[in-house]
């Protein structure tokens, strides 16, 4: 993490730090005391002195001396500890924005994160990533995070319901879905119907994740029956069965087949024909980070943070 650092020369003592002035003077103020006791001490007759007389006169000045040197080394102590306590102080304080989001925001998102973590030094955005209703659950459950990112406005008018949202979530961008199947096409899918015909290994979501609600709203539309060889819960995880050559098609969002580029073959679906998910985001409540999460919000609907979004295929909030 970036932080500042005071200024000087890390360990070097600082004369004008009051504590260290202040025992300073209690070292000069010794020092004087036992010059004055060897020059003003009342002048005695004077009488031979024993080898004894004199060493205890020698075992009382050392003494006099270390008490001087000890003085001296608290006042050493004392300064450096005040000044390790001036650069704790200065130290920026972290702050650390754990964004819940859906699948289909990974990409998009992970750049805003770089692009606001470089215009927020000291501050840290974290993503966990995943199909919005698991998160949403997740949430429930008692997991921390200071804001949500759902792929559609059901699970989070649920999470809103729980009483995980703090204010009125705001719509951040809107998706459609595509059909897209291995480069070489094995089914030979050339429109949306054709996933619907025997023997098309189709992979789709499940209905409960946004994209799955959204399929099945493409069916109807269409008018066909579907017959999914695998229903996942994280749009990343079709994608992931088409380009491993798992599945002959699967129905993702148009920003995850962007995203793909040539690892898959791209089958779009009319505009008459299609569904729209519309994409909200919430600071949640409680939020750890407090106004840091306000404030990536304001960056994701903000024009820089559009022009991202826009870049990896989502269409533009309202």
């Amino acid at each position: 993490m970036r932080t500042s650092t005071s200024t000087g020369t890390p360990g070097a003592p600082r004369a004008d730090h009051p504590d260290q002035a202040g025992t300073g003077a209690v070292a000069e103020h010794l020092r004087r005391a036992l010059d004055e006791s060897a020059v003003s001490a009342p002048a005695d007759p004077p009488v031979p002195r024993s080898a004894s007389a004199r060493r205890s006169r020698r075992r009382e000045h050392r003494l006099a001396m270390i008490g001087l040197s000890l003085a001296a080394g608290c006042a050493a102590a004392l300064g450096g500890c005040a000044d390790g306590g001036d650069q704790a102080a200065s130290t920026t304080a972290e702050t650390t924005v754990t964004v819940y989001a859906a699948a289909s925001l990974t990409d998009s998102f992970t750049e805003l994160g770089e692009q606001y973590e470089q215009a927020h030094p000291g501050t840290t955005v974290r993503f966990s990533f995943g199909g919005s209703s698991g998160l949403v659950s997740q949430l429930q459950e008692g997991a921390a995070a200071d804001v949500l990112a759902t792929a559609d406005e059901r699970n989070m008018t649920k999470a809103a319901d729980a009483g995980l949202v703090d204010g009125d979530p705001e719509t951040f961008a809107r998706n459609v879905l595509e059909i897209v199947t291995p480069p070489d096409d094995p089914a030979g899918i050339a429109q949306p119907a054709d996933i619907a015909r025997s023997g098309v290994r189709l992979v789709v979501c499940a209905e409960q994740v946004p994209c799955g609600a959204a399929t099945r709203a493409l069916a109807g539309g269409l008018g066909v029956t579907l017959h999914p060889v695998s229903e996942e819960n994280a749009v990343t995880d079709v994608l992931g069965k088409v380009t491993s050559g798992e599945a002959d098609a699967g129905v993702v969002y148009v920003t995850d087949a962007r995203g793909a580029g040539d690892a898959v073959r791209e089958v779009p679906i009319p505009d008459d024909e299609n569904v729209t998910n519309t994409y909200p985001i919430a600071r949640l409540a409680d939020a750890p980070a407090g106004d840091a999460a306000d404030d990536f919000i304001a960056f994701v609907r903000s024009d820089d943070g559009q022009r991202v979004l826009a870049d990896h295929g989502f269409q533009r909030a309202a």
